[in-house]
C-alpha cells in the first residue's frame, strides 16, 4: 500500500469514528427526557422535505424530535413541560438578512411623518424651518421618489420655498437634492468640478448650465452639520435594543447587519454580556482602504483576526461589504443599458447607464483578499451592469480560490438577467433580496423602463428553478415600527409580495411567472437565509440537533388566501427554547 492510499485509508477511518460518535451522541441526547414538548400543532419542519408534524421535544435549547403526538410523548419524562399549540402552525424562526439597526435612533430627536407626496415633503421642511434656527441646516433623509406620488424629486426652487432661510439636503440613497442655500455653502457653481477620484455626476440644467441641485453618488464632498439631538451611549443601547425587541415581535429570531462598524459591534456585544441580546447578530463589516493593496490586506486582516469572526449562535461576524452602485430609488443603480432620459429622476443624459463606485480593477483584489480569509464578500449591486461586474470578478477569482465554500454574495441583485442568475447558481454565490421594494416601488419602475425590461427584476422563481440561493431581507434602515419602518421589515409583507407579486399603485401582477409557491415563500425566509448568513448548521429548519428558534402564528399560513399572509400576526417567539415574545 502506497504513502497515499495508506492516507485515505486512515482519513476514512476517522470518518468513520467520527461518524459514528455523532450518531451516537445524537442517539444519547434522543433518549434523554425533553425539558419542552409542544403537542397537537402543525409544525412545519422546513425539512428537505418539508415535512409537517403534530409535536416536537426540546432539550436544552435544542430541537430534540419532531413527529406524531405519540412518537414525542413516549419521551416525556418527569420534569417535562407539556404545551398544547392547539392547533396553532408553528415556523422555524423567521431570519432577515438584510438590516441596518442604526435605524433605531432615525426619530430620536422627533417624530418623522410618512410622506406619500411632494407637499408631504415641503411640508415636514416647512415645520422645520420653523423651529431650526435660520442658516441652519435641515435634512431629511430616505424619503424615495418611487414612493412619492408625482415620482419625482422636489425641485431646488420647492425647497428654496419652503425653507429661504436654511440650507436643505433631501437625500435618499446615495444621492441628493439641495437646495440655493446648500449649493452655497458646499460651493457647488456652474464652474464646479468634483475632486479627482469621485466617480458620481452634478446634475445640471441642459437650459441654463447651473446646477440643477440634484447630486449622484457623490460621497462627503457636502458638508453639513445637523442641529437634532444625538443619542448618548445609553439612550443609543435603549433605541436600539428596543428595535430588536421589535424584531423578535414579527417573528424574527436572526437578523443580519449589513453594514457592521466598530461601534455598532461593540454594542451588539454590550447587550450579548448583559443578557439583552434578543435576536441572533450575523455581521458584515464595512470594508474601506481601497487605495492600496497594502492598506486592503491590512484591513481584511484586522476583519478575520476580530475575536467575533470566531463561531458564536448569537454574535458574529461573517464577512465583508461594499457598496458596488447606485440605487433603483434614486436613479443610480449602474446598469448595462442606458437609463433613458427621465422627468422622474432628472436624468438628461440619454447615455447615462448609472453609477459604478469600484471599477473593476480595485474590485478583484478585494474579492480575492476576502475569499483568501475565508470570509463572505458581499456588494450592494442593484443594477444588472453592477451585478454582471462583481459576478465577472467573483468567476475570476473562484479560478484561483474556490469561492463556494464562502458564499459570495449579491445584496439587493433587483435587475439581473437569465445569464446572471444561471452563473450565480454554478458558482454557489447567494441573493439577499428585498421583496418589499417591489411592492413599493414597482410602479414607478415600470414607468421607467416599460414591463419588458422587468422581465428579470426580482426573479425569484428563476432563482429557485436555478438551483440559486435567495433569501428575504427588507434593508430595514430608519424607524422602529414592522411596517412603518423606511424599508418595512415585517416578514409576512415580504412573504406575500412574492406570492403576489402585486405593487402598490398598479393594477394587477408584475411578471407573475417569477410568483412563488407557499413552500418557496417560507424557506425564502428561513433555510435559505439560513444558507445565505452560512448558518444552515443550526438554524433555518425544526430538525433534532438544530437550535429551538420557532415562532407561532395567529393562523395557518399554508391554507388561507394569499392575501392574507401579509395579516399574519406572531403569537410567540422563541429562541434556543426560551420564549422571547411575548415576554421574556
Amino acid at each position: 500500500m502506497n504513502a497515499k492510499m495508506d492516507s485515505n485509508v486512515h482519513a476514512s477511518c476517522r470518518r468513520g469514528v467520527f461518524l459514528a460518535l455523532i450518531g451516537l451522541t445524537t442517539a444519547i441526547f434522543a433518549a434523554e427526557t425533553p425539558d419542552l414538548i409542544f403537542t397537537n400543532g402543525r409544525i412545519v419542519t422546513v425539512d428537505a422535505a418539508f415535512n409537517i408534524h403534530d409535536a416536537m421535544s426540546v432539550k436544552a435549547g435544542m430541537i430534540q424530535e419532531t413527529g406524531t403526538g405519540l412518537e414525542v410523548m413516549r419521551l416525556r419524562g418527569k420534569g417535562t413541560r407539556v404545551m398544547d399549540l392547539g392547533g396553532a402552525t408553528v415556523l422555524p424562526g423567521l431570519i432577515d438578512s438584510h438590516v441596518h439597526p442604526r435605524g433605531a435612533l432615525h426619530e430620536f430627536d422627533h417624530e418623522i411623518p410618512s410622506m406619500e407626496s411632494i407637499s408631504d415633503v415641503l411640508g415636514y421642511i416647512r415645520s422645520r424651518a420653523a423651529v431650526v434656527p435660520a442658516g441652519d441646516w435641515i435634512l431629511l433623509h430616505q424619503v424615495f421618489i418611487t414612493r412619492l406620488r408625482e415620482r419625482r424629486y422636489p425641485t431646488r426652487a420647492e425647497l428654496d420655498s419652503a425653507a429661504p432661510n436654511h440650507p436643505v439636503r433631501f437625500s435618499t440613497g446615495p444621492d441628493m437634492m439641495l437646495n440655493s442655500a446648500a449649493l452655497r455653502l458646499a460651493g457647488i457653481d456652474r464652474h464646479y468640478r468634483l475632486p479627482d477620484g469621485n466617480r458620481g455626476f452634478v446634475e445640471v440644467d441642459p437650459k441654463t448650465g447651473e446646477p440643477s441641485g440634484l447630486l449622484r453618488s457623490v460621497g462627503g464632498i457636502v458638508k453639513v452639520k445637523s442641529s437634532t439631538r444625538s443619542p448618548n451611549e445609553a439612550e443609543r443601547y435603549e433605541w436600539t435594543l428596543r428595535l430588536l425587541r421589535d424584531y423578535a415581535k414579527v417573528g424574527l429570531t436572526t437578523v443580519a447587519d449589513k453594514g457592521a462598524n466598530a461601534g455598532s459591534i461593540a454594542l451588539y456585544e454590550k447587550m450579548l454580556e448583559a443578557g439583552d441580546l434578543p435576536v441572533r447578530m450575523r455581521l458584515s463589516h464595512t470594508l474601506g482602504g481601497t487605495t492600496s493593496i497594502e492598506s486592503l490586506r491590512k484591513n481584511v486582516a484586522a476583519i478575520r483576526d476580530h475575536p467575533r469572526t470566531r463561531p458564536n449562535p448569537w454574535l458574529q461576524i461573517i464577512g465583508t461589504k461594499i457598496w458596488l452602485d447606485g440605487g433603483m430609488l434614486t436613479g443610480s443603480a449602474y446598469l448595462r443599458e442606458p437609463w433613458g432620459v427621465s422627468d422622474i429622476y432628472g436624468i438628461t443624459d440619454p447615455d447615462y447607464r448609472g453609477v459604478l463606485n469600484v471599477p473593476r480593477e480595485q474590485l478583484l483584489p478585494m474579492v480575492r483578499e476576502v475569499v483568501k480569509a475565508g470570509l463572505q464578500f458581499t456588494a450592494h449591486v442593484v443594477g444588472d451592469g453592477a451585478v454582471h461586474t462583481l459576478l465577472d470578478v467573483y468567476e475570476e477569482v473562484d479560478k484561483e480560490t474556490p469561492v463556494r465554500g464562502t458564499r459570495p454574495g449579491f445584496t439587493h441583485s433587483n435587475f439581473m438577467s437569465e445569464d446572471s442568475v444561471k452563473r450565480a447558481a454554478r458558482l454557489g454565490a447567494v441573493h439577499d433580496i428585498q421583496p418589499a421594494w417591489l411592492y413599493l416601488d414597482a410602479a414607478t419602475l415600470q414607468k421607467q423602463f416599460g414591463y419588458d425590461r422587468l422581465k428579470w427584476f426580482q426573479p425569484l422563481k428563476s432563482i429557485f428553478e436555478a438551483g440559486g440561493t435567495a433569501g428575504g431581507g427588507s434593508d430595514h434602515m430608519q424607524k422602529i415600527g414592522s411596517f412603518r419602518a423606511v424599508n418595512p421589515y415585517n416578514p409576512f409583507l415580504g412573504m406575500w409580495v412574492t406570492l403576489k407579486r402585486e405593487p402598490r399603485w398598479y393594477e394587477g401582477a408584475l411578471h407573475p411567472e417569477q410568483c412563488l409557491s407557499r413552500e418557496q415563500a417560507i424557506r425564502f425566509y428561513t433555510i435559505n437565509n439560513a444558507r445565505v448568513l452560512r448558518f444552515e448548521d443550526q438554524i433555518g429548519s425544526l430538525e433534532a440537533g438544530k437550535r429551538a428558534d420557532f415562532i407561532v402564528l395567529d393562523r395557518d399560513i399554508l391554507s388561507i388566501p394569499a392575501a392574507e399572509v401579509r395579516e399574519i400576526r406572531v403569537l410567540q417567539t422563541w429562541v434556543d427554547g426560551r420564549r422571547i415574545q411575548p415576554g421574556k
